[in-house]
């Protein structure tokens, strides 16, 4: 290739800011080892997978990305490693970036929520798991939601917790890494366009609050971390670790209920009855028998509204008092944090932990230790409580305590959730 034909392409390539297009100065060819015939290989493995009943695409090449970038997320340095380390990966792969600087809270759920999706081919989040669930959030509250979520979506890590970055590139089988070296991973996958679905879990809460969660959502020590941690962004993960010390500190133990319908009980039985009269619509009005709503969002079949009592063959966990309740449905809980070593992207599956009251700062510290390696389990600690389930419902006593969902904090409230299989699409490098 010519010396101009190649600038040229890179011109082409570059990313286009929304606030008006701007071209970066061309960076150094980085090899990404993608030889003749790589495309077509790509396709093979995609009909393999398909014979073996696993869903996977390939983005097409050319291909178009829109890059939602928090430049405030983690320590503040998002934009810069997009431009030093992302961008000259992209223009190798013949991806075309436009690239959304967001400037306040929802500033991508609004985007993703009325843009017109039909001139990109991916979406692409730059931050932590928080501007991801805003995306998620803003494609399901679409009318055409049902298309939208066919948009394949990719997490490219730029935060502090970078929970579902850690977990696809476990799910790749690459060896365990942090900082810009996960980021370059990440990126190596949106190279290579491989993409499957994903998991996804509504949330409903007393007060009505509807969301959709790719991650999880937690009540007691794990939130309270998270939450009182932000003070320390700017130290990146380490945040985490100065986190869990102060909340060490001051153990707290909360009370409530914690219900949940076990994959087993599930497995080959029907839902459970629920009253017509209440029907879980999430939010719709129910439609007359055999009728389908335009943009109407899936129902939540496995639960009953939380007014009422769960059904009978659901389990009540007997203990009311916890140190932490975390309901995961993906392998890593934070970078070094490897929670549900069994999750996998659309296994079906809450992987719910909770931890009763009793336990000493010592034991627990010696689990998240342990946690860094995938080996909390094996401590057979008597405090900790792991069970896979499709759904679950968490009543606390009195509201105190933070409960978060996919890292962002909600008011401490009754909230209830169940899996839906397969709903979205993410780009997951195998």
């Amino acid at each position: 290739m010519a010396a101009g034909e190649t600038e040229a392409r890179r011109r082409r390539s570059g990313p286009a800011l929304w606030r008006g297009r701007r071209e970066d100065p061309p960076g150094p060819r980085i090899p990404l080892l993608f030889p003749e015939g790589t495309l077509r290989a790509r396709r093979c493995a995609v009909r393999s997978a398909i014979l073996t009943g696993d869903s996977y695409g390939v983005l097409p090449r050319p291909c178009r990305a829109l890059v939602l970038l928090n430049p405030q997320s983690g320590s503040g340095r998002a934009l810069d490693d997009f431009q030093a380390v992302v961008q000259p990966m992209l223009v190798e792969a013949d991806i075309t970036t436009t690239v959304f600087v967001t400037e306040r809270a929802h500033h991508a759920h609004e985007k993703v929520r009325d843009e017109d999706l039909s001139q990109w081919d991916t979406l692409v989040v730059m931050s932590g798991d928080g501007l991801l669930f805003e995306v998620v959030n803003g494609l399901m509250e679409r009318p055409d939601w049902k298309e939208a979520m066919k948009k394949p979506l990719c997490i490219l890590p730029g935060g502090s917790g970078n929970a579902l970055a850690a977990s696809i590139n476990y799910y790749a089988g690459y060896d365990h890494v942090a900082k810009k070296k996960l980021l370059t991973n990440c990126t190596f996958i949106l190279c290579k366009g491989l993409y499957t679905q994903m998991d996804l879990v509504s949330l409903s809460t007393a007060s009505g609050k509807h969301f959709f969660s790719f991650l999880g959502f937690g009540w007691g020590f794990i939130s309270d971390v998270d939450i009182d941690s932000e003070k320390y962004r700017w130290l990146g993960s380490a945040r985490f670790t100065l986190g869990t010390l102060q909340c060490l500190a001051k153990l707290r133990v909360y009370q409530g209920r914690l219900s949940y319908l076990p994959m087993a009980t599930e497995q080959g039985s029907s839902p459970a009855p629920r009253d017509p009269r209440s029907p879980v619509t999430n939010g719709h009005i129910p439609q007359p028998a055999g009728t389908d709503a335009p943009g109407s969002l899936p129902p939540d079949s496995l639960l009953v509204p939380l007014g009422q009592p769960v059904p009978a063959h659901w389990t009540v966990v007997p203990e009311e008092e916890f140190v932490l309740v975390y309901a995961i449905y993906q392998s890593h809980l934070g970078t070094n944090l490897l929670m549900a070593p069994a999750a996998r992207l659309h296994d079906g599956c809450i992987h719910l932990f909770y931890m009763k009251a009793g336990i000493s700062r010592v034991t627990l510290l010696k689990l998240f230790l342990a946690m860094s390696r995938g080996t909390h389990l094996d401590l057979n600690c008597p405090h900790l409580c792991y069970v896979p389930v499709r759904a679950f419902r968490l009543e606390p006593r009195v509201a105190a305590g933070i409960m978060t969902v996919d890292g962002e904090a909600l008011a401490c409230e009754p909230v209830q959730g169940q899996v839906h299989p397969r709903l979205c699409r993410v780009l997951s490098g195998s």
